[in-house]
């Protein structure tokens, strides 16, 4: 399988694990590893996690609803894993958010001391208080450049698809994002068959097999209009099918989650043996892969 070359990260593949429950724990960060992940982003580190919420995961026949937001780790905890991951030259991902652009702008500073080799700025979370009213390229622009105006590291800025999605991706461009991930959760709810109310009390972060369609299209129509920064695809992987999809509309690489909440490390054996098989077979057939580098 070809290697790739993102965020100044050698990876021996394009499937990432993205961040998430499943990416809170050092131990299960070192394991996907060791089973082959390219890279993994971390859960996202967070200054000021909200405390006592209701969060939770409901399982749809096409995905998940989930209602989490932030690592409730500290950022001391964080600090302390990440110089771990460094001291060993991991392909980890640290994911940040804060509550201003100043905050998460002296975040990053921290753990870029820390040997973090690069950063994914999760500043689009659905299951934020105010969801994604906010989300604009102004807001995008403020939490990027005052992030690139505290550190050197490479930063992937995750954004998700909808309105204003090519805006956003240009204003974090011009914020000095050296990459951007597309796409965060979209919305969605799910009618409880017993109560005839709302899952989760109401529209939270909506993601597997039904987002893809939605979210190659984002990818393959940022390619059409000439947009040339490198793009980590995420939402519905579940194959080395989908991956290869992603690397075909445009993407660089290609995050995986949700499918890993079912068998998790059997699951990304499989997708990254079909994978393998899949990009051997094409890279064989033509050399120039779109998305890989040869």
């Amino acid at each position: 399988m070809p290697d790739v070359s993102i965020l100044d990260l050698q990876l021996d593949n394009p499937v990432i694990v993205g961040s998430g429950l499943l990416t809170d724990q050092e131990r299960n960060i070192r394991r996907l590893i060791e089973r082959g992940a390219g890279a993994v982003v971390t859960k996202t580190i967070h200054p000021n996690p909200p405390q006592g919420l209701d969060e939770r995961i409901v399982r749809l026949p096409v995905g998940m609803l989930n209602s989490t937001t932030y690592s409730k780790r500290s950022v001391n905890h964080w600090l302390d894993v990440l110089r771990s991951f460094a001291a060993d030259r991991l392909p980890v991902i640290a994911s940040l958010h804060a509550d201003s652009p100043a905050e998460l702008a002296a975040l990053a500073k921290d753990v870029e001391a820390s040997g973090c080799r690069a950063l994914e700025l999760g500043i689009s979370c659905l299951n934020e208080e105010d969801g994604l009213e906010d989300d604009n390229p102004d807001r995008v622009y403020a939490y990027t450049s005052e992030t690139r105006g505290r550190t050197s590291l490479p930063i992937s800025v995750k954004l998700a698809i909808g309105e204003g999605l090519h805006d956003r991706v240009r204003a974090a461009i011009a914020g000095g994002a050296n990459a951007v991930t597309v796409s965060d959760t979209i919305s969605g709810v799910a009618v409880s068959p017993t109560t005839g109310g709302l899952e989760l009390d109401g529209a939270y972060g909506y993601s597997g097999p039904g987002i893809k369609p939605l979210v190659l299209a984002a990818v393959w129509q940022l390619r059409r209009r000439g947009f040339d920064v490198p793009v980590l695809g995420c939402g519905g992987v579940s194959s080395g099918r989908d991956v290869a999809d992603y690397l075909h509309v445009g993407a660089n690489a290609a995050q995986v989650y949700t499918a890993l909440h079912t068998e998790m490390y059997d699951t990304l054996d499989r997708i990254l043996a079909e994978t393998r098989e899949i990009l051997d077979d094409r890279h064989e057939a033509r050399p120039e892969v779109q998305g890989v580098a040869t």
